[in-house]
């Protein structure tokens, strides 16, 4: 799986940092970290935190191609 944020969209409102700590951590109060290939173990956290992003600023490509992509890719 492949992850990548929209970081001009992000807000940081910490929500993926929250249901995927593993994935995702803010440094600082405004500067979202992240994994842009997260562990197969960690797939159901990250895709709970893409569905939980209130701007949909993460997008998660399935790159076996068993899943649709899961947000919405940047404007």
């Amino acid at each position: 799986m492949r992850v990548v944020v929209d970081l001009s969209r992000c807000q940081g409102y910490a929500q993926c940092a929250f249901l995927a700590p593993d994935a995702f951590r803010m440094h600082g109060e405004e500067a979202l970290m992240y994994s842009s290939n997260p562990d197969d173990a960690q797939r159901q956290q990250v895709l709970r935190a893409a569905a939980a992003c209130p701007l949909q600023a993460i997008l998660v490509d399935q790159l076996e191609g068993r899943d649709a992509p899961v947000g919405t890719s940047p404007s």
